[in-house]
């Protein structure tokens, strides 16, 4: 089912990620001369991180496909059931972050990462694509989306109050900020997840997000995995967790 045709083609286009810089083309060498050899991706060159090593990338609570569990009950507005999922998801992921959160400190995490080649930006107040600390990126991020659940006129909770037109915008830009806070976790911090014995609970909370969000097109596939020159380090677990059954195409 989706839910953007469930309101129709009033939607708000994606924002464009940050201009890559110009890749050369054949016209930039002389016609007698070969081409450079493209460079190996440094992705490739260390080690496979933990959590697509076996047995934490199998580690779950829940066995069999997600597809089960994401799918819209009988009789349940699509709305509130895409509200009550999203408070759902933002409020255990922040718990699970405020456990491992001295570890995440402005020395260790100085940047937003999320992949050896990748880090997210900020974009400020005056639209400017910013670098932060990871921890006063996620910081931010959970301040919006907690302001955002708080506003009634965005999540309403009382009876006859519907949800507005641009209330499936806006679940899309908060799934895609959540999914960087995964991302960041899964990159930088899963051998604290390890320490704690949460990777089932901590795989099994990022597998249900991800099936959730492309049954009801709240997350797009190259959010997930990012540029091929700059992956998501997590995104890899949408691959493998698709080959072991655990995720639909």
């Amino acid at each position: 089912m989706s839910f953007f045709n469930s309101l129709g083609r009033s939607m708000s286009r994606t924002p464009r990620g940050p201009k890559r810089s110009p890749t050369p083309t054949s016209a930039t060498f002389q016609p007698d001369m070969p081409p450079p050899p493209v460079p190996q991706s440094p992705v490739n060159s260390g080690p496979k991180p933990l959590y697509l090593c076996s047995p934490f990338v199998e580690a779950a609570l829940v066995k069999g496909n997600f597809k089960t569990i994401v799918v819209l009950p009988k009789y349940v507005d699509i709305m509130e059931w895409v509200a009550v999922n999203v408070f759902d998801f933002y409020t255990n992921l922040n718990e699970f972050y405020g456990v491992i959160s001295e570890c995440c400190t402005q020395q260790s995490c100085p940047t937003m990462s999320a992949g050896p080649t990748l880090n997210y930006t900020w974009i400020n107040q005056d639209r400017k694509s910013v670098h932060l600390a990871a921890p006063t990126y996620i910081d931010y991020v959970m301040t919006w989306i907690q302001n955002l659940l708080d506003d009634e006129n965005v999540f309403p909770t009382k009876s006859g109050h519907d949800f507005p037109q641009s209330f499936p915008a806006t679940v899309k830009h908060v799934y895609r900020q959540l999914l960087r806070v995964f991302a960041h976790i899964y990159h930088a911090h899963y051998p604290q997840i390890l320490h704690l014995r949460s990777e089932p609970h901590f795989n099994s909370l990022f597998a249900h997000f991800l099936a959730f969000g492309r049954e009801y097109e709240l997350l797009d596939i190259k959010d997930v995995k990012g540029a091929a020159n700059s992956p998501v380090g997590a995104g890899m677990l949408w691959e493998k967790w698709r080959e072991m059954g655990i995720l639909e195409g």
